[in-house]
């Protein structure tokens, strides 16, 4: 009976040794689309680069405009991992959303939410532009945060994880405190920490499809074995996007185009056959 409970211990043993070998091995990448809710046209191309491209996870904005539509495409696709890209922020000029509850320190004057966490040159200082200016309630945070979390969990199944909008979870430690928090309280998963390393590609509008491609297959074809993750903001260049920058000649739909052509590219999808790599989502990094 002990001999036996040695050979099975052994097998185990075996058979782990091999698992891990071959995830040694491994090329795992994690394409993660973000802004789903944003607006109509970030909404159907967020579903384009999963349907027919690269992305395995895509981050809701729970606040904004057009989160009842996206609820309804991600219904159609419940193989889509979801996470909730918590918000605290409003940055665009001329498109602005508010809080789902009554936090009178998260908005500005017109009670939208602020455009910008830290305090930078895009707006002037002491106008109610930068959230940490206005020394938000910690409170009225976690509060905020609980309604988008449970508002999605209400339509959405498949959500698996927490993420910022604009940085918005490590705007302070007690911010992230809170994200920590409700992550573990609502079973989801937050902060990547040192278990996956950050492709940057760094789209650039300036630049042809045929060079955003490269620039992208180049970053890719680079990677050793390991778990890595890339992040980028899907959309179509068209009229519903191109009013919508930060500041004016940010070119956002253009470079928003740019994602969805590269990451629905058939160059990219072949590449990636090619090398191995494994497209995985935050539901496989759970598991």
């Amino acid at each position: 009976m002990h001999i036996h409970k040695y050979y099975l211990a052994a097998l185990i043993l075996i058979f782990v040794h091999r698992v891990n070998g071959q995830a040694d091995k491994e090329i795992r990448l994690l394409v993660r689309a973000d802004d789903i809710g944003f607006c109509h046209a970030v909404n159907n191309a967020c579903i384009d680069v999963f349907t027919n491209g690269i992305a395995r996870s895509v981050e809701i904005l729970v606040p904004s405009p057009w989160f009842p539509e996206a609820v309804k495409l991600l219904k159609k696709y419940p193989q889509y991992d979801v996470g909730v890209h918590l918000c605290l922020t409003s940055e665009w000029v001329n498109m602005k959303w508010r809080p789902m509850t009554d936090g009178k320190t998260l908005v500005n004057k017109d009670g939208y939410f602020c455009p910008f966490i830290w305090p930078n040159d895009m707006y002037p200082s002491n106008e109610g532009n930068f959230l940490l200016e206005n020394n938000p309630s910690p409170s009225e945070i976690e509060v905020e945060f609980r309604k988008q979390i449970e508002t999605a969990k209400k339509y959405i199944p498949q959500l698996s994880h927490l993420s910022g909008h604009m940085g918005c979870t490590h705007a302070n430690e007690q911010t992230k405190s809170i994200a920590e928090k409700l992550a573990k309280e609502y079973g989801l998963y937050f902060d990547l920490g040192n278990k996956i390393k950050l492709v940057n590609w760094g789209v650039n509008s300036d630049k042809s499809l045929k060079e955003a491609e490269n620039d992208f297959i180049s970053k890719i074809k680079k990677l050793e074995p390991g778990t890595y993750i890339t992040v980028e903001h899907p959309g179509y260049d068209n009229e519903e996007m191109k009013p919508i920058y930060v500041k004016e000649g940010d070119n956002v739909a253009q470079n928003r185009q740019i994602v969805t052509n590269v990451w629905t590219s058939e160059r990219v999808k072949k590449m990636i056959r090619d090398k191995k790599i494994k497209l995985i989502s935050y539901k496989d990094l759970i598991k």
